[in-house]
C-alpha cells in the first residue's frame, strides 16, 4: 500500500492485530498445497479472487501488518518503511499479471480487491470485473455523470474530497473528488453490492494476501461457503477465517501462483505499460513574425502532472540559429519567435523517471506556419493493441505512436501514447518438476486437470497479436 496514504488516514489506535509471525509451509507440503489449489481452480465454475496488500509487495510497495508493515513499525515508534521506487512507478506484480490471463482464460470471473494502489487497473484487468472496495489512490470521479478519471499520478486527498480538477465533459464541469475511503467512510454501494453478488455466486473465492481483519470486507469471502462454495487462502499470516477455509496455503503469493498458473499450462502475460501526453503548438503573427508556444501537458489538462516525465529535451536540427533546450518544469513549455515563412523540424527528447524500462523517446515535428495539417482521430484500443504487440515480440520500449490530431487555424493539439516499461514474469515451477512423466503424483495431478467435472482440458491460451 502507498506510503503516502497510511499518512494520510486519520488516526484511529485499534488497527486490529500487527506484528504477526510469518509462516512458511515446507517445500513438499507447499508444493501439494498448491496441486491441491490448480485442482480447486480447474474445477471451479465462479472463480473470485479476493486481493490484499500481500500481493503488491514484491513490486516494492510495504504492506501494513507483516513483521515490517506500516502499522506495525508505527505501533512499534520506528516510524514508517521505505518503499523501493515511488508509489506511482510500482509495477504490476507477477499475481497481478496471472489474474489477467486466469480472466483471459475464462477461469476468474471477478477480483475484488481491498487495495489502493491501482495495480489491478494497471495490469489490464478488466474494470466491469473488478470492485476496488476502498478506492483507488489514483483514481478521481465526478459526482455528477459518474465519470471516472484514472492518472499516472497519486491524486493529493482521500477521504471522497474535492480534487483540484474537474470534470472534462462539456455538459458537466463539475469538482472531482478522490475515491479512497477514510476509516469513517462507509463502503461504495456500488463496489460493495457487486462484491457481494460475486461471493454468493462463488463455488470458490480465492484471497490472496491479505490477514482478512478489515470489516466488513473481511466477511465477504464466507458469502461463498453459506452457499456451498468453497474459501482457499495464501497469506503468510495466519487469518481469522482460517478454520473456514477449505485450504490455508502459508507462502509467497507470487510463488503459489507462478505454480498454479504452470500446473494449467497458463502463461502470465509481461507487463506494457503505456503513456500518454498532449502536445499543444500555437502561434500569433505579428507583421512579419510569428511567435509560437509549444506545451507538453496531460492528456487530462495542465493540473494534472506527467510523473512518468523527468524532462524534455527540445532542439532543431536543420537550425542552427535556434538554440536547443532542457525543459524541468511541468507544464513543459517553450516560447520562441521567427519568420512567418519559416519551415523547419523540432525534436522533442522525452526523458523518463526512474523505473520506466527505457530512459527516453522522441518525437520529430514538421512547423510550417502557412500550412494547416490534416485533422484525424486513430481507433486507440487498435493502436495500443499494435504498441503491445511489437513490445512483447521485439523486447522494445520506448515506442511512440500518435494517436489524434486537431488542427485549427494557428494553433494544432495531438495526443502521443509511449511505451515505456516492459516487464516479463518467469512462471517457471518452483519445484521443478510439476510435470515430470516419471512422478506418481504429477501423473495423477494431470489425469485430475484432464478429468475435471467440466472436461476442461488445460489451455495454452496466447495474447495474439
Amino acid at each position: 500500500m502507498s506510503l503516502g496514504y497510511a499518512e494520510k488516514l486519520s488516526y484511529r489506535e485499534d488497527v486490529g492485530t500487527v506484528g504477526m509471525p510469518e509462516k512458511f509451509d515446507s517445500p513438499k507440503l507447499l508444493q501439494g498445497k498448491i496441486e491441491e489449489l490448480a485442482v480447486m481452480v480447474q474445477k471451479s465454475k465462479h472463480l473470485v479472487v479476493f486481493t490484499g496488500a500481500g500481493i503488491s509487495t514484491s513490486s516494492g510497495i510495504p504492506d501494513f501488518r507483516g513483521p515490517k508493515g506500516v502499522w506495525t513499525l508505527q505501533r512499534a515508534g520506528k516510524g514508517v518503511p521505505d518503499a523501493s521506487l515511488p508509489f506511482h512507478r510500482a509495477a504490476p506484480t507477477l499475481t497481478h499479471m496471472a489474474l489477467v490471463e486466469l480472466e483471459r482464460a475464462g477461469l476468474l470471473k471477478f477480483v475484488i480487491s481491498q487495495n489502493v494502489d491501482s495495480l489491478h487497473l494497471r495490469s489490464g484487468f478488466p474494470r466491469e470485473k473488478l470492485a476496488e472496495l476502498h478506492g483507488n489512490s489514483f483514481k478521481e470521479v465526478c459526482p455528477c455523470c459518474k465519470t471516472e478519471y484514472l492518472r499516472d499520478f497519486e491524486i493529493e486527498t482521500i477521504g471522497l474530497k474535492d480534487t483540484p480538477r474537474r470534470c472534462t465533459d462539456k455538459n458537466c464541469g463539475a469538482r472531482l473528488k478522490d475515491t479512497v475511503l477514510d476509516w469513517e467512510d462507509a463502503l461504495p454501494p456500488e463496489e460493495m453490492n457487486s462484491a457481494e453478488e460475486q461471493c454468493r455466486a462463488a463455488d470458490l473465492v480465492l484471497c490472496l494476501g491479505t490477514s482478512l481483519q478489515i470489516t466488513p470486507a473481511c466477511n465477504m469471502p464466507l458469502l461463498s461457503i453459506k452457499n456451498g462454495g468453497k474459501v482457499a487462502i495464501v497469506n503468510l499470516q495466519a487469518t481469522p477465517k482460517d478454520k473456514k477455509a477449505s485450504l490455508v496455503i502459508h507462502g509467497l503469493v507470487d510463488k503459489v501462483i507462478a505454480g498454479v498458473m504452470c500446473i494449467l499450462s497458463l502463461r502470465i502475460p509481461p507487463y506494457i505499460r503505456t503513456d500518454f501526453i498532449q502536445l499543444l503548438l500555437r502561434h500569433t503573427v505579428k507583421k512579419k513574425c510569428v511567435r509560437w508556444t509549444m506545451r507538453v501537458t496531460s492528456v487530462h489538462g495542465m493540473r494534472a502532472p506527467l510523473s512518468f516525465l523527468r524532462s524534455i529535451e527540445v532542439s532543431f536540427p536543420d537550425r542552427s540559429d535556434m538554440k536547443p533546450v532542457v525543459l524541468m518544469e511541468q507544464p513543459f513549455s517553450l516560447q520562441r519567435e521567427t519568420s512567418m515563412t519559416s519551415i523547419f523540424s523540432m525534436l522533442l527528447t522525452l526523458n523518463f523517471s526512474d523505473g520506466c524500462g527505457c530512459s527516453s523517446s522522441s518525437i520529430e515535428c514538421h512547423v510550417n506556419f502557412q500550412k494547416q495539417k490534416e485533422s484525424f482521430v486513430r481507433d486507440r484500443i487498435l493502436v495500443l493493441q499494435e504498441m503491445k504487440c511489437t513490445a512483447e515480440r521485439q523486447s522494445r520500449a520506448g515506442q511512440q505512436s500518435i494517436l489524434e490530431r486537431e488542427s485549427l487555424p494557428r494553433a494544432e493539439t495531438s495526443i502521443h501514447a509511449f511505451v515505456t516499461n516492459i516487464i516479463r514474469y518467469d512462471a517457471e515451477d518452483p519445484k521443478g518438476s510439476w510435470m515430470n512423466s516419471g512422478s506418481s503424483t504429477s501423473s495423477n495431478l494431470a489425469k485430475r486437470l484432464v478429468e475435471g467435472a467440466s472436461g476442461y482440458s488445460a489451455s495454452t491460451k496466447k495474447l495474439k497479436c
